[in-house]
C-alpha cells in the first residue's frame, strides 16, 4: 500500500467515523485492517479548549471544562489468538487508543527511507530507532510534545477480554479531534470493541460545528415571533375578507414558527444530554420537510396567480399535489439521513445518490415557477390592471434574487467541503445550514408584504377587471401609481370612484336626451 492509498484510507475513516452524538456507543464494533494496522474509528468533533482557569466540577454540565472521557471500554479478541498464550503471562496482546487533532495527522504513522508509509512500526524503522516494532508510529505535535495522545491497553494471560480503565482526557486546545483504536499485532485480527466515550465542551455536549447552531434557531425563532405577531394581526383583523392564498402563508408562517422552535429545544436536549433520541429527531425533520414542501407549492401557486389572478388552479392542482407529494418525500429521506442517528455513517456515493433527487426536483420547480410567473404576467398586461401588474413584476424580481443567491451559496458550499476534507473549518460550518434558513425567510416576508391583508383582499382579487387607461401600459417593471401608492385598497377605492364617475355621466346625459 503506498501513501496516496494510505492517506485515502485514513480519510474515509474520519468521516465514517464522525458521529452526531457527543455520547458515543460502542456495540461490538470490528476494528478495520488498514494497511499493517487493524483500527477502530471512535469518533471526530470540534471541541473547544477549557479555559485554564477551571476544575472539575460534578453535576454542572456548563462547568467550562472540555474533555473526552472512556467508560467501559472492552476490547474482546477470539478464542483461537487467546489459547496461544499462557494464563500467567502478563502483556498478550496490546491496543492503543490514539487522540489527535486534524492539524496533526501526519504525526500519525511514516517510512523508512521516504519508502512506503505504514501506521504501525516496521522492523526498518525500529532498527532506526524512531520506533518500537508492535506499536503506532507517533510524531510528537510541533506546538505540544504530548500530543497525539497515545493509551495503552494490555490482553493479560489467555483471558478474551481486555478493560480499559475510565480515563479522561483533558482538551486545552481548540481544534478537530480524531478519535482511533489501533492495533499492530496480527494476532488480534477480528478484534472487537464495546463501551462508550463521553465528548464534551465548555458549553455542554453539543458538537463544536452544532453548537452556534442552536442560538441561531432561538434567533430564527424570535424572527418567526415577529412576523407571526404583524401578519395574524392583519390577519384576525381582516378575517372576513381573507384569501385561500393568504390561509396558505398563515400555514407556512406557523409551520416556520413550528420548526425552528422544535430544532432549537432538539439541540438544547442534545447539549444537556449528549444524545439525539430518534423519534424526536425525526419529527423535527418531518416538520420540517412539510414546511419546506408547502413554501415551495405557495411559491408556485403564487406563481400561477392562485388566489389573486384566478380562483382556482383547475386542472394544475392534481399536478401540484403530485410534485409536492414527490418532493416531500425526497427531502424526508434526505433531511432524515443527514440528521438522525449518525449523520455521515454512509459513503460518498450514497449520499449523492440521496442529495440527486431533492436537487432535480429543486431545478424542476423552478423551472415551472419561472414559467408560470411569465404567463401571469402576461395575462395582467394583457388586461391591463396595473396594481397586480405591479405587485407580481416586485415578486419576479425578488425571486430572480434569490434564485441567483442562492446558485451562488451552492458553488460556495460546494468549494468550502471541496477545500476541508478534514473538517478543520467547523467553526463556521454552521453559516451553511444558516443560510437556507435566512433566504428562506427573506422570501416568506416579502410574500407577507406583497400580499398582506386587507379590508379589500376578496373584492380586488375577484371583481371584474376594469379598463385602464393607456398610459399604465407604458408603466415600468417596478412603476408604481402616479402618487407612488401601490396599496391595494386605495387603488380599489380610486378605480370604483372612477365607475361612479362614469355611470353619473351616463345618467346626465340620458336626461338630457330625454328632455331633447
Amino acid at each position: 500500500m503506498n501513501f496516496a492509498v494510505l492517506k485515502a484510507s485514513f480519510l474515509l475513516l474520519l468521516t465514517v467515523g464522525t458521529s452526531d452524538a457527543s455520547i458515543h456507543i460502542y456495540q461490538n464494533e470490528l476494528f478495520r485492517e488498514v494497511g499493517n494496522a487493524y483500527l477502530l474509528s471512535g469518533g471526530s468533533e470540534g471541541v473547544a479548549a477549557s479555559p485554564s482557569a477551571t476544575s472539575p466540577t460534578q453535576n454542572n454540565i456548563r462547568d467550562g471544562r472540555s474533555f473526552i472521557r472512556f467508560e467501559n471500554i472492552t476490547f474482546w479478541r477470539n478464542k483461537e489468538a487467546a489459547e496461544q498464550h499462557g494464563q500467567k503471562v502478563h502483556g498478550t496482546g496490546l491496543v492503543q487508543v490514539i487522540i489527535f487533532e486534524a492539524a496533526d495527522r501526519d504525526n500519525i504513522g511514516g517510512s523508512a527511507y521516504g519508502g512506503q508509509r505504514s501506521i504501525c512500526c516496521t522492523p526498518d524503522l525500529a532498527k532506526l530507532g524512531v520506533c518500537k516494532q508492535g506499536e503506532v508510529i507517533r510524531v510528537p505535535s510541533a506546538t505540544n510534545l504530548g500530543w497525539p495522545k497515545v493509551l495503552d491497553v494490555q490482553f493479560g494471560g489467555n483471558y478474551l477480554s481486555a478493560n480499559m480503565d475510565n480515563t479522561e482526557v483533558d482538551i486545552e486546545k481548540t481544534g478537530m479531534y480524531n478519535l482511533f483504536f489501533i492495533s499492530c499485532d496480527p494476532k488480534l485480527k477480528g478484534l472487537v470493541m464495546s463501551g462508550k466515550t463521553l465528548w464534551k465542551n465548555p458549553e455542554g455536549y453539543l458538537p463544536g460545528r452544532m453548537a452556534p447552531l442552536m442560538k441561531f434557531y432561538a434567533f430564527m425563532s424570535a424572527a418567526y415571533v415577529t412576523l407571526s405577531i404583524i401578519w395574524f394581526s392583519q390577519y384576525v383583523r381582516f378575517r372576513k375578507d381573507v384569501l385561500q392564498l393568504q390561509h396558505c402563508i398563515a400555514v407556512v408562517i406557523a409551520l416556520g414558527l413550528f420548526e425552528m422552535t422544535l430544532w432549537y429545544f432538539e439541540y438544547a436536549n442534545f447539549n444537556k444530554t449528549g444524545t439525539r433520541p430518534v423519534g424526536i429527531t425525526s419529527w423535527v425533520v418531518t416538520v420540517g420537510a412539510i414546511r419546506s414542501t408547502l413554501s415551495r407549492l405557495l411559491i408556485l401557486s403564487v406563481s400561477m396567480g392562485y388566489g389573486v389572478v384566478r380562483p382556482t388552479l383547475g386542472g394544475l392542482t392534481s399536478k401540484v399535489l403530485l410534485i409536492g407529494l414527490t418532493y416531500f418525500l425526497a427531502s424526508e429521506l434526505l433531511d432524515i439521513t443527514e440528521n438522525v442517528g449518525t449523520i455521515n455513517d454512509i459513503s460518498g456515493k450514497a449520499r449523492l445518490f440521496l442529495v440527486l433527487p431533492d436537487a432535480f426536483l429543486d431545478a424542476f420547480l423552478i423551472l415551472w415557477i419561472f414559467t408560470s410567473l411569465s404567463k401571469t404576467l402576461e395575462q395582467l398586461q394583457a388586461k391591463r390592471t396595473s396594481v397586480k401588474l405591479d405587485i407580481y413584476r416586485k415578486f419576479s424580481n425578488a425571486l430572480a434574487v434569490v434564485v441567483v443567491a442562492s446558485v451562488a451559496w451552492i458553488g460556495y458550499e460546494v468549494y468550502f467541503k471541496a477545500t476541508d476534507p478534514f473538517n478543520e473549518k467547523w467553526r463556521s460550518a454552521w453559516i451553511i445550514t444558516a443560510f437556507w434558513h435566512i433566504l428562506a425567510f427573506a422570501l416568506l416576508s416579502v410574500i407577507c408584504y406583497l400580499w398582506a391583508p386587507s379590508q379589500s383582499s376578496q373584492r380586488y382579487a375577484y371583481s371584474a377587471e376594469v379598463g385602464e387607461e393607456l398610459d399604465d401600459d407604458e408603466a415600468p417593471l417596478t412603476g408604481k401609481t402616479q402618487e407612488g401608492d401601490v396599496s391595494l385598497v386605495k387603488q380599489v377605492k380610486k378605480e370604483r370612484s372612477v365607475e361612479d364617475t362614469d355611470d353619473f355621466a351616463l345618467e346626465n346625459s340620458s336626461e338630457e336626451d330625454k328632455r331633447e
